[in-house]
C-alpha cells in the first residue's frame, strides 16, 4: 500500500455584505524542516483578483500575505498537498551527553529543599550541572531562587532560545502540579518528558472548542479539560518552568483508521502540539492530546513562542456578519511502484 496521500483543505468565509479586507496572513504551508516529506504543495485564493506573496516570518515559518484591492463578499483558501507518510521512529535521535539528565528548579523541589537548606540544594544543582556540562553556566534569579535554566544550553543557545524560555509566574494550580511532579519525575531527561506528556494526556480531557483563543495554563488545569491548543500551551508552560526551551506548533494531523467494514478511513484535522529543544536532537514534538511523541502523521505549519503567533489565518476586515466553514479530504495515492 502506498504511503503517499493527497490532502485537500478548504476554508470558506462568507460576509453579509461587500467588505474591505486588510492584509490576510496565511500560515498553511508545511515547514521545510518537517520530518514528513511534502512532495508537492499549492495554495489557491479566491477571489483571484488579489496580490499574493510568500516570505518567512521571524520564526522561520512559510507565510503567505494576501491583499485585496476591492471589496469582497467571500474569501476562500484551498490547500492541496502530497505527503509521504512512511512510518518513522519518533525516538530516532540521540541527546547530547549534558542533556541526558536534568535537575528540577529549586522552587519546585520541596522535598529536596526540606532535606537541606535552599543554598545547599542550589549548590548541589550547580555541581551536578557543571560536572555534566563541563562549561561555565549562566543562572537567572526568579521569584527568590536561582533557576538553573541553562543546564542543557550553551551561551549561544541560550541567546537563540530566549523567546522560548520565557516563563510567566506560575499560578497556584501550575505551581502545585510542578511541585508534585518533580517529587516523582524520573531524572533521565527523555523518560521524564515522555512521562510528563502522558500525564497531561491523562489529566486533561480533550474538548473540541470552536471559539478562538487559548486558555491559560491555570484555567486548563482548573477545568481538567481543554482543546489540543490548550493542553499544548499548558505543556509549554510546564516545560519552561522546568528549564526547557519550548514552543507552540500548529499543523495538520493525518490519521488512518478502519471502518466497521474493515476499510481504511483517512482523516485530517488542524491540530496543535508542543515542542522542546533538546541538544543533540533539536526540536522534539510532544502531542499532549494522545500522550505520544509526534510522528509521520504530524505536519507542522507554524512554530512560534506563543499560540496567537501560529494562527492559520489572521487579518482585519470591516465590521460585518461573517460565517466560515472548513472541509478536509484525504486520499491515499496509488503510486506506479505500488500497483
Amino acid at each position: 500500500m502506498s504511503s503517499h496521500v493527497m490532502l485537500t483543505h478548504q476554508t470558506r468565509y462568507r460576509y453579509d455584505r461587500p467588505v474591505f479586507l486588510g492584509p490576510q496572513t496565511i500560515r498553511l504551508r508545511p515547514s521545510g524542516t518537517a520530518r514528513t516529506p511534502v512532495r508537492s504543495y499549492a495554495l489557491r485564493v479566491d477571489p483571484a483578483a488579489c496580490k499574493q506573496s510568500w516570505h518567512q516570518d521571524g520564526f522561520g515559518n512559510h507565510v503567505a500575505e494576501v491583499v485585496f484591492a476591492e471589496r469582497v463578499t467571500h474569501f476562500d483558501i484551498t490547500v492541496r498537498l502530497e505527503a509521504d507518510l512512511t512510518p518513522r521512529n519518533p525516538f530516532d535521535f540521540t541527546l547530547a551527553p549534558a542533556a541526558r539528565r536534568w535537575m528540577p528548579p529549586a522552587a519546585f523541589a520541596t522535598t529536596l529543599r526540606e532535606e537541606g537548606a535552599p543554598a545547599q540544594y542550589q549548590q548541589q544543582v550547580l555541581q551536578q550541572q557543571q560536572q555534566a556540562c563541563g562549561a561555565e553556566l549562566s543562572h537567572q534569579v526568579q521569584a527568590g531562587f536561582v533557576a538553573c535554566q541553562s543546564q542543557f544550553y550553551t551561551a549561544e543557545q541560550q541567546a537563540e532560545l530566549a523567546l522560548y524560555r520565557a516563563t510567566p509566574p506560575a499560578g497556584p494550580h501550575l505551581h502545585a502540579f510542578l511541585t508534585d511532579w518533580v517529587e516523582k519525575a524520573p531524572r533521565d531527561t527523555l523518560d521524564m518528558l515522555v512521562a510528563l506528556n502522558r500525564a497531561l494526556a491523562a489529566r486533561i480531557g480533550y474538548q473540541l472548542r470552536l471559539e478562538p483563543g487559548v486558555w491559560t495554563p491555570e484555567e486548563t488545569l482548573a477545568r481538567g479539560v481543554g482543546s489540543c491548543r490548550d493542553s499544548a500551551w499548558l505543556m509549554i508552560a510546564l516545560l519552561r518552568h522546568l528549564g526547557f526551551a519550548a514552543r507552540f506548533v500548529s499543523g495538520y494531523l493525518i490519521q488512518s483508521s478502519q471502518t466497521a467494514e474493515g476499510e481504511e478511513a483517512l482523516t485530517c484535522d488542524l491540530h496543535a502540539w508542543a515542542e522542546a529543544f533538546l541538544p543533540g536532537a533539536g526540536w522534539v514534538g510532544f502531542d499532549t492530546t494522545s500522550g505520544l511523541l509526534t510522528a509521520h502523521g504530524h505536519l507542522p505549519l507554524a512554530a512560534t513562542p506563543a499560540p496567537e503567533q501560529a494562527a492559520p489565518v489572521t487579518g482585519l476586515l470591516d465590521q460585518c456578519k461573517a460565517t466560515f466553514d472548513v472541509s478536509m479530504q484525504t486520499d491515499r495515492l496509488v503510486m506506479p511502484d505500488s500497483v
